[in-house]
């Protein structure tokens, strides 16, 4: 008997994805002559904002890209600055400092065709500890403070539609109806995929309010729940799915498979630091939007299209 093989795939747009690569490490992508720097009257009394919000982000997002400190960031965004002929005045450190704690981070976001089918999932990342060899080899300090990333991404264009940051202790569930808060509510929602921590009623209510379809496996000890709102309905209809098909079958029937993209895109997120470098929560909640911004920005420019073979 045959063991069983991986499936592979074949990037069919080489092309084109190789060209997006290299684009991706062009530093103009961040710097565009046409972005408001320097933000206009407010209207209101008082001194008004000598950077505007897109100027702080874009030297904020170098400082993701690279790793770099408050202060080497000013420096390199200054010559930056210089080498493409942008007289424009640079953020010192504190200013970046004390606007990251406030800052209205841009997502961009292009969109799909048709409604959005939406792919949920969480992960963790340190925010404070030693490292995971220090503390395996020295014993390190047993003081490990993780934040929780909550994302959902669009099925279609791989861009992350909503994020939420929460302390470690919040659990998966409570944040799906804040996710889909953030979607406006003139766009339409087909379907709302996550794995078995969302499996709750407030979660089901939540899809079912955007009447959206919820693909979310039942627990193995599932029973049915009093049908007493349409989420309840819906999440009956999948656990009498589930018992006639089988959990395999039907996890293939309902496109749960579908769910490993956004477990792709949070290792994607960890790619840019496998920690945080704000210390206090506001700054640090900053810092993980400047990364789905990038990621964001890095997927508009190009995403390699495959097919199985073999």
């Amino acid at each position: 008997m045959s063991s069983w093989a991986p499936t592979k795939y074949k990037t069919t747009n080489w092309s084109t994805y190789n060209d997006s690569l290299k684009r991706r490490g062009s530093l103009s992508i961040w710097f565009d002559p046409q972005m408001v720097w320097r933000p206009p009257p407010p209207g209101k009394r008082g001194r008004r904002q000598q950077f505007s919000d897109a100027a702080i982000q874009a030297c904020l997002t170098l400082k993701v890209l690279f790793g770099m400190p408050l202060r080497q960031t000013t420096g390199s965004v200054e010559s930056l600055l210089k080498l493409v002929g942008l007289g424009w005045e640079v953020p010192d450190f504190s200013a970046l400092c004390r606007r990251q704690r406030s800052l209205n981070v841009n997502l961009p976001y292009r969109g799909g065709t048709g409604p959005l089918n939406l792919l949920i999932d969480s992960t963790g990342i340190k925010a404070e500890g030693e490292g995971e060899w220090n503390a395996r080899k020295h014993g390190g300090s047993k003081r490990r403070i993780w934040r929780k990333i909550h994302i959902g991404i669009d099925e279609e264009t791989l861009e992350v539609r909503a994020v939420e940051v929460t302390t470690s202790n919040i659990g998966d569930a409570t944040m799906l109806p804040e996710l889909l808060k953030q979607v406006p509510p003139d766009q339409d929602i087909g379907s709302v995929t996550a794995d078995g921590a969302y499996d709750t009623r407030k979660c089901h209510d939540a899809i079912a309010e955007r009447n959206a379809h919820a693909v979310i496996p039942p627990r193995k000890n599932a029973k049915p729940w009093k049908p007493t709102s349409n989420g309840a309905i819906a999440r009956n209809q999948a656990v009498e799915a589930s018992r006639y098909l089988g959990r395999t079958l039907w996890r293939r029937w309902s496109g749960y498979h579908r769910r490993s993209r956004v477990e792709t895109k949070m290792h994607c997120v960890k790619r840019l630091g496998q920690s945080l470098m704000a210390r206090d929560f506001d700054r640090q909640v900053a810092e993980i939007q400047i990364r789905i911004a990038v990621l964001n920005r890095y997927t508009a420019l190009g995403i390699p299209v495959t097919e199985p073979v073999g």
